[in-house]
């Protein structure tokens, strides 16, 4: 049964004096890419990925030549084959986007800043980390904040994106809200649901809470189970502005006119604007 939208005044109340201590970045931000012209605007709005640990050279190969083919805006894989794949996409507009602490997330933010410097100068593009969910659930939001902002800073240094995996599938509505202002403070681009490696994935109501606490400026991303076109569809309906998917060839078939699968379930709730409280 889908879950109401938090109320997330009510949490931003609680949690205002804690948060109002901690550094604003923001105004770092970096501004949401545009959609590169006479490209597919869909396939622009999808991480083409494959982060599976025995994923091979070949299938590395072929999900890099699949986002040269089809336009994807980037091709989301883990650090050890940056070089591969920027040899593979030379010459291309396809971004490389790889992730940090993933997936547990569960490292030192010192590793993290590093593993971030290091992927970057791989040629990655976009950073994807996985926040510290055991130190979220504790409580300690000068940790989640110092172990964001660590890698924000490293990948703003190259103007690289970077984008903070919530793993919302472990976190109750109180923490992702929290977590979303958190990487907002830390100047974080975009806030992400899932590593695709927890107990759940994206839902159109996460995507709507976290677009409803981030507002209009940030970007969110929705990774996790999007198989199909109906669930793209339905997720940037709910404000996602990037997809992550291992389905992304068979998202562009469903969209081109293959015969279309059926659509996850949504849920109607009232856009909120309390994100401004804390702007």
């Amino acid at each position: 049964m889908a879950h109401p939208i938090a109320d997330i005044e009510a949490i931003l109340q609680a949690h205002a004096a804690r948060l109002e201590r901690l550094p604003d970045y923001q105004a770092e931000r970096l501004p949401l890419p545009a959609l590169l012209p006479g490209q597919d605007a869909i396939a622009q709005r999808i991480d083409h990925t494959l982060l599976k640990p025995e994923a091979t050279r070949g299938q590395i190969e072929t999900l890099c030549q699949e986002a040269r083919t089809h336009g994807f805006w980037s091709v989301c894989i883990n650090p050890g084959y940056l070089p591969l794949a920027q040899e593979q996409l030379a010459g291309s507009q396809v971004r490389l986007c790889t992730v940090v602490g993933f997936p547990l997330g569960a490292t030192l933010p010192e590793a993290k800043a590093a593993e971030t410097a290091a992927s970057l100068s791989a040629g990655a593009h976009e950073i994807d980390m996985v926040l510290n969910v055991g130190v979220l659930k504790s409580g300690d939001v000068v940790g989640v904040f110092t172990d964001i902002r660590g890698v924000v800073a490293a990948a703003h240094l190259v103007g690289a994106l970077c984008k903070v995996i919530l793993e919302t599938a472990l976190l109750t509505d109180e923490e992702k809200v929290l977590a979303c202002v958190l990487a907002q403070r830390a100047g974080a681009d975009f806030v992400k649901t899932s590593t695709g490696f927890s107990s759940g994935g994206a839902t159109v109501e996460d995507i709507r809470l976290m677009r409803a606490v981030v507002g209009p400026e940030m970007g969110v991303k929705a990774s996790g189970g999007v198989r199909n076109y109906a669930d793209y569809q339905a997720m940037v309906d709910a404000g996602a502005t990037r997809i992550g998917a291992s389905a992304g060839v068979r998202i562009l078939q469903d969209a081109r006119g293959a015969a279309p699968s059926a659509p996850m379930a949504t849920l109607a709730i009232k856009p909120t604007i309390a994100w401004l409280a804390l702007s």
